[in-house]
C-alpha cells in the first residue's frame, strides 16, 4: 500500500473564489514536510481540502494516499485511512468532556463495517492507560480531561489537546495548519516535543507542517520546505530554504516567480 500523500493539480474554491490554482505536492511517510508562504496563499485552503471540509469545493485534480483519491472518500473515511487535521483555530465543544470526546474519536477509527462497534471499541481499562501516559507525555494535568472541550482553554491548552488526541490516534499522515499560533515559548515546545515523539514512534507517519514562521520549524526540523503563493507551490528545498525565507522574506520568490 502506497502511504506517500500525492497532491496532483489540485484545484479548489472557497465561497465559488479559486484558491488552489493547481497544487502538485508529495509528502513522503517517515518525512516532515513544511509548508511556507505569506498569509492569503492557499496554505490553510489545502489543509481543509485535504481533511474533507465541506465549505471548500474541489473542482480539478487528486490527492491519493492508502491507494485510494482521499478526495472522494468522507472526512471519517478519511480520517480511517490514518489521515490526521489539527486545526489552526480548535473549536470549543460545551457538554463534551475530553475523555469523552477522546474515547469516542478512538472508537470511531476502529470501527469495521459489519462488525458491532462494542467489538471493536478499545477497552476502557486500555484507554485509560494510553490516555494517562500520554497526558504524562505532553505535561497536561488529568483534570483537563474532565473539562469540556476546549471550553475555556487557553491557546496553548487547545493545542496541547489537540496533540493529545493525534496521539491517541496514532495518524500515519498529520496535517499540521499553523499549530504555533498563539504558543508562547514554553508551549510551542512542549507541543512540538508531542509531535515529534509520536513520529519517533511511527517511523512511517508523514507530516505536513503549515507555518508562517522558522520558530516551529527549531522544533519540528523538517526534511523539505516547499513554498506556496496565490494557491501554487512556486519553490522547493531544504530546511535551509526555511531560514532564507526567515532572513529575506517572500519578495525575492515574488520576483522569481513574476520573472518566469
Amino acid at each position: 500500500m502506497n502511504t506517500e500523500l500525492v497532491i496532483t493539480d489540485l484545484h479548489a474554491n472557497v465561497a465559488d473564489k479559486e484558491i488552489l490554482k493547481g497544487v502538485n505536492l508529495t509528502v513522503k511517510p517517515g518525512t516532515v514536510h513544511a509548508i511556507m508562504g505569506p498569509n492569503g496563499s492557499g496554505k490553510s485552503t489545502l489543509a481543509y481540502t485535504l481533511a474533507g471540509h465541506p465549505g471548500y469545493q474541489v473542482t480539478g485534480g487528486e490527492a491519493w494516499y492508502q491507494g485510494q483519491n482521499i478526495l472522494e472518500l468522507a472526512p471519517d473515511e478519511r480520517a480511517k485511512l490514518g489521515l490526521f487535521l489539527a486545526f489552526q483555530y480548535p473549536v470549543a465543544i460545551p457538554g463534551v468532556t475530553v475523555a469523552n470526546f477522546l474515547r469516542a474519536a478512538v472508537n470511531a477509527q476502529r470501527a469495521e463495517e459489519g462488525k458491532d462497534p462494542k467489538q471493536t471499541a478499545m477497552p476502557m481499562a486500555q484507554f485509560r492507560k494510553e490516555l494517562r501516559e500520554k497526558l504524562t507525555e505532553l505535561e497536561v494535568d488529568e483534570s483537563f480531561v474532565r473539562r469540556y472541550l476546549n471550553d475555556g482553554f487557553s491557546g496553548g491548552e487547545k493545542k496541547r489537546i489537540e496533540i493529545l488526541q493525534m496521539s491517541m490516534l496514532k495518524p500515519s499522515m498529520a496535517i499540521l495548519d499553523e499549530t504555533d499560533s498563539g504558543l508562547d515559548i514554553d508551549a510551542l515546545r512542549i507541543v512540538s516535543q508531542g509531535v515529534n515523539r509520536l513520529a519517533e514512534q511511527n517511523g512511517e507517519m508523514g507530516a505536513l507542517v503549515i507555518t508562517h514562521y522558522q520558530r516551529l520549524l527549531n522544533y519540528i526540523k523538517p526534511h523539505f520546505v516547499s513554498v506556496m503563493m496565490d494557491g501554487r507551490i512556486v519553490r522547493e528545498g531544504g530546511a535551509e530554504l526555511a531560514l532564507e525565507l526567515e532572513e529575506k522574506g517572500y519578495d525575492w520568490i515574488r520576483e522569481e516567480v513574476a520573472a518566469r
